[in-house]
């Protein structure tokens, strides 16, 4: 189809004018990207009709270059290789009407694809060699890069088996990828994928917070149960804005206290009724209804976790009142014994062998032989600090490291608190005890604020893991020290999602990390309060399984695997640490011996899903496993 070049005169008027209708156009094209966008060339007696018996037609947008008083246009004639017109009264052009035109008739594309080349030619074929030499080599910059390449023959074919197990949940879909955690939950645990993943064995729980593990049904059986439990209201409970904003308070009394309703606009407030006296007069469905209304102070409820509009800030204010609720009745002795059973099992069904998990004291500080509390903080933590040290001492198998917690947006940075960190460790050296960092960094949205930056001095006081690290991937140089100190990254995708520093698992930061080659693991953060419902982890992985195409099984085990290396069994100064995370199974210390178990039982999981869900084509599938490309 040939295209003519025609240069006709054009007032100023109509040069401006083409102007417009090009800045136009070009608005629109990148807005509708494949259609066909042009102006209408015709000549000065025929106008519109006149264009059209000439075969004047629509012309490419970008092809007008309005210069000097000239309009320059490129005639593509789409019925007939008519010429240039030659017509003296063809003195100017107007442009007007932006149109679309349709793609190709079947009789134009035959005739076009003629020339198209296929893909079996030679230098198309060299194009796809090189470009999947490119893609194997930024492979082996992969974090998990070498645990692929050492899956055994029967690990390989159970990866395989759960490829297509995830082509399959594609093509019938339950689950979209991406769809929000909140809205999947109840779907995804209905999946074949969701009882492969619940049977892998995960490793170790390496961030997750003790007083929001068990589910909250289980515990506010187990606290109506208990004898002597009193509730206390901050405010009368009589309308819907104090049921959600009272702080609650619970207590033990030998003697019951009976002789007030905390639904009665005379109520005192704090004093404390029993519990079960209390739930029984709840004025919206009795005892059940109390117990609804409970659970929903204890945990971020589904509306909640979808009102991403509403910013991190506002979720993470009924976050804390969240914990505050539970940690009132939780310390209690016969309460919190129940709760470590049920954890210990949720975890152990879960295929979680070992947890680190984060224990905060109360904010609700009394010092001795006070009956106030106190206005600040200071007192507290210097008790903290002290009783910190104390139980390393007495009981130093319970005690693995130092950490700081809250919304890190919320509270001041590491810099500020440098004098009591290296006053901390200066008593750790004097009473001959080591309590590592393991710090929350990075769990922010800004770019180079103070809480972005609360990553560098995490690096440089010599944290050995960091939790979240959700904001690592915007700082390149971090990432080098990272992967040079063999910092783990303690990942909690479903968590950062709740609390809405990104809106699915699609768009979280971890498969950037992967690719550069940060170690990381999979964790489940506070998973009671974030709608897991459980203490396991298997919804963080079944999400990243799904979400993130370039991971699959052998993914996860890396992950896994890495929760095992990075765990903390013993104490060890951190030459002997970096040793042993760096030697891995082939060395010969605790860490080493655990490593060698958790590979035992990875191969028995694979071989589980081979026999569970293999078939004979299975054993012709195997994933290959990653070649190495010379540089």
């Amino acid at each position: 189809m040939p295209v003519r070049r025609f240069v006709s005169m054009a007032t100023d008027t109509e040069v401006s004018r083409i102007k417009e209708t090009r800045r136009e156009a070009t608005e629109v094209t990148q807005a509708l990207g494949r259609w066909h966008l042009g102006v209408r060339v015709g000549c000065n007696q025929a106008g519109e009709q006149g264009c059209q018996e000439t075969g004047h037609r629509e012309v490419p947008i970008s092809k007008i270059d309005p210069t000097n008083g000239r309009a320059t246009f490129y005639y593509h004639n789409l019925t007939s290789p008519l010429p240039p017109p030659e017509d003296p009264d063809f003195t100017h052009a107007h442009a007007s009407n932006i149109t679309q035109k349709m793609p190709f008739t079947d009789q134009e594309w035959e005739e076009v694809s003629q020339e198209v080349p296929t893909t079996g030619e030679p230098f198309i074929q060299q194009y796809i060699e090189g470009r999947e030499r490119l893609i194997a080599q930024e492979a082996t910059q992969r974090s998990d890069a070498s645990f692929r390449q050492s899956l055994s023959p029967l690990a390989r074919r159970a990866c395989a088996i759960l490829e297509d197990e995830l082509a399959k949940e594609s093509e019938n879909i339950t689950v979209h990828p991406g769809m929000m955690f909140s809205l999947s939950k109840d779907r995804m645990e209905q999946t074949k994928l969701w009882q492969i993943v619940r049977r892998m064995p995960k490793g170790s729980l390496l961030h997750a917070h003790i007083d929001a593990m068990v589910d909250f049904k289980f515990l506010l059986d187990v606290l109506m149960k208990e004898p002597g439990m009193h509730i206390s209201a901050d405010m009368p409970l009589t309308s819907p804005r104090a049921l959600e904003n009272a702080t609650l308070l619970f207590r033990f009394f030998k003697t019951a206290r009976t002789k007030d309703s905390l639904y009665s606009k005379d109520y005192a407030p704090g004093t404390f009724i029993r519990i079960t006296q209390a739930a029984d007069a709840f004025p919206d469905g009795g005892r059940e209804g109390f117990l609804k209304w409970v659970h929903s102070r204890c945990t971020l409820s589904r509306t909640d976790a979808v009102a991403q509009h509403h910013g991190v800030d506002e979720i993470w204010t009924k976050f804390y009142k969240c914990f505050r609720v539970v940690n009132s009745f939780l310390h209690h002795e016969n309460i919190y014994r129940q709760f470590l059973r049920r954890l210990m099992h949720l975890l152990k069904d879960d295929g979680i062998m070992y947890a680190e998990l984060r224990f905060a004291w109360g904010l609700d500080y009394y010092q001795q032989g006070s009956e106030t509390p106190d206005t600040d903080y200071v007192h507290m933590m210097d008790v903290l600090d002290e009783e910190c040290i104390t139980t390393k001492i007495t009981h130093p198998h319970l005690i693995a490291g130092y950490d700081l917690v809250g919304q890190e947006d919320g509270g001041r940075p590491l810099r500020d608190l440098l004098p009591e960190l290296f006053w901390f460790r200066k008593q750790c050296a004097e009473e001959g005890v080591n309590i590592p960092f393991f710090f929350h960094a990075g769990e922010c949205l800004g770019s180079g604020s103070e809480t972005d930056h609360n990553l560098y001095d995490a690096v440089l006081l010599g944290t050995r893991r960091i939790g979240h690290g959700f904001s690592l991937y915007k700082h390149p140089l971090l990432i080098d020290l990272v992967k040079e100190k063999r910092i783990l990254i303690e990942s909690c995708p479903i968590s950062n999602e709740v609390l809405r520093l990104c809106g699915s698992v699609m768009s979280h930061p971890l498969p950037a990390l992967l690719a550069r080659g940060v170690p990381c693991c999979l964790c489940n953060d506070d998973p009671a309060m974030l709608g897991q419902d459980t203490a396991g982890c298997t919804h963080d992985f079944w999400q990243a399984l799904q979400g993130w195409e370039n991971l699959g099984l052998a993914g996860l085990g890396s992950l896994a695997e890495n929760s095992i290396r990075w765990s903390a069994f013993e104490d060890q100064t951190a030459d002997k640490w970096t040793r042993d995370v760096k030697e891995a199974s082939v060395g010969s210390g605790l860490k080493a011996k655990r490593l060698q178990e958790w590979a035992v039982d990875w191969e028995k999981f694979c071989l589980w899903v081979v026999d569970e869900f293999g078939t004979d084509e299975d054993a012709n599938g195997a994933v290959p496993a990653p070649t190495a490309v010379a540089q």
